[in-house]
């Protein structure tokens, strides 16, 4: 039971808000030495670890390469592209890019789009783009919408579309715990037929909602002017 007070250092790092790397290192140290492996098994787990999960750290590369981009006008550029689809709004093209995200996760490429990659450096500059060719200047809370829901896009995207593939970790998770639990034998492949179903539903209640913000956009911006223009002549 000693070994679980690794646990409590997690706790109370998070709770006082120290650095996450340092807190679960510290509890990972803690708890090695409290079940009683000698420094250097502790020091060869760590490796053993990070080596089996090298592939989180590649962020490291990809986070430069994007700041890089974004610092010779990758934004500015994708808001150059909106702005030739004049009937593309904002909304139109986040359920378009809704679609494209979960047939990517469907087919299993699930790291060809992403919020580090996609998101933040290309979708959010296409959909403020098409808001801002339509009304102009954005307000920080408009703005603020237009990210959220492009956000929301690339995470149901992914949700639901990862699951119809089949190699995917959440299907075997679920059928080497089904079988295993239960004694039966259900296949990866029912799993993922079963998930079709759902997938659609997702695309179609989301992409009615991003549908919609288009109307949003511009009752928001219209009220905004209203009250802009009253503050004027009221100020004269």
């Amino acid at each position: 039971m000693i070994v679980l007070l690794g646990v409590l250092v997690v706790v109370l790092g998070f709770a006082t808000k120290r650095n996450p790397l340092l807190v679960v290192g510290v509890a990972g140290i803690a708890t090695g030495l409290l079940g009683g492996l000698s420094p250097g098994k502790v020091l060869a787990a760590f490796g053993e670890g990070f080596a089996g999960s090298r592939a989180v750290t590649i962020f490291a590369i990809t986070l430069p390469v994007i700041g890089l981009l974004e610092r010779y006008g990758l934004q500015e550029q994708a808001r150059n592209l909106i702005a030739r689809f004049g009937r593309l709004t904002t909304g139109r093209f986040l359920a378009l890019y809704l679609g494209l995200r979960q047939i990517g996760a469907a087919v299993g490429l699930t790291n060809v789009f992403g919020h580090a990659q996609t998101v933040r450096p290309l979708a959010v500059p296409m959909a403020e783009g098409a808001a801002e060719r339509k009304y102009g200047a954005l307000p920080d809370r408009t703005r603020e919408k237009v990210r959220s829901f492009s956000a929301s896009a690339d995470n149901i995207g992914l949700f639901f579309g990862e699951d119809v593939f089949l190699a995917v970790g959440s299907i075997l998770l679920i059928t080497g715990f089904v079988n295993t639990t239960y004694g039966t034998h259900l296949e990866p492949l029912h799993l993922a037929l079963w998930a079709i179903p759902t997938a659609v539903c997702a695309f179609v209640v989301h992409g009615w909602r991003l549908l919609r913000l288009d109307r949003q956009l511009e009752r928001d911006l219209l009220t905004a002017d209203v009250r802009s223009s009253a503050a004027v002549e009221a100020a004269q």
